[in-house]
């Protein structure tokens, strides 16, 4: 009777350990079934690891110019972080206040993977100025996104990156575009290379977008 017993308590110690084991496997393979499951879901445009260096005038830079590009990027997974040539702040032309990540002068391109120049009655006033060509000139000699839009790609022609590319602009700065070499487009935006130029803000979407395509 007694091993009777010992051999009905064996049976249930085998069976219990047989029902666990078989639990713990079905629920490694549901845990994986499930992570495929995620990945697979996830936004086909998403980007991972990269990130993006947006710079704006102090003052008076182009809401549209900055905060539709930046939207589009982001949704897609890329990191943006702004910066301007002075400053913690910078406000738009329609008042709207940012903070700042960082200035041009402290800008390590290793550190992007492109960088956005975005327009402006205030980008206007320093296309001319040194350090935002010279760190156009460092991303592009790394052969890294190069983007302007609106009044910006100035920055690009003045810095001796448009001669013989292909560019748009806003019309106003298209002589000094032309001046530096480029081949002037009506397109709204256009992309040679790395390089990659918008006419203004009604093209400020499809300027992102064109950015989120050369990621990729």
């Amino acid at each position: 009777m007694q091993k009777s017993k010992i051999k009905v308590t064996n049976q249930n110690l085998i069976i219990f350990i047989a029902i666990f084991f078989v639990s713990l496997v079905g629920t490694v393979i549901i845990t994986y079934i499930y992570a495929i499951k995620d990945k697979n879901m996830a936004p086909q445009n998403e980007i991972k690891e990269k990130s993006i260096l947006m710079v704006v005038s102090p003052i008076d830079f182009r809401d549209e110019e900055y905060f539709e590009p930046k939207a589009v990027l982001e949704s897609a997974g890329i990191q943006v972080l702004t910066a301007s040539i002075q400053g913690q702040t910078a406000k738009s032309t329609a008042g709207q206040e940012i903070n700042l990540d960082l200035t041009v002068s402290d800008a390590d391109a290793a550190r992007f993977d492109g960088v956005v120049f975005v327009g402006g009655t205030g980008m206007s006033q320093i296309t001319g100025d040194e350090s935002l060509q010279v760190l156009a000139q460092k991303f592009n000699s790394a052969g890294k996104l190069t983007a302007a839009i609106c009044v910006a790609p100035e920055i690009l022609a003045k810095g001796g990156l448009l001669a013989g590319k292909n560019a748009t602009c806003w019309e106003g700065a298209k002589a000094e575009l032309e001046k530096g070499g480029a081949v002037c487009q009506g397109n709204s935006v256009v992309a040679d290379g790395n390089i990659i130029t918008g006419s203004g803000p009604e093209a400020a979407k499809e300027f992102g977008e064109k950015i989120v395509e050369f990621l990729k």
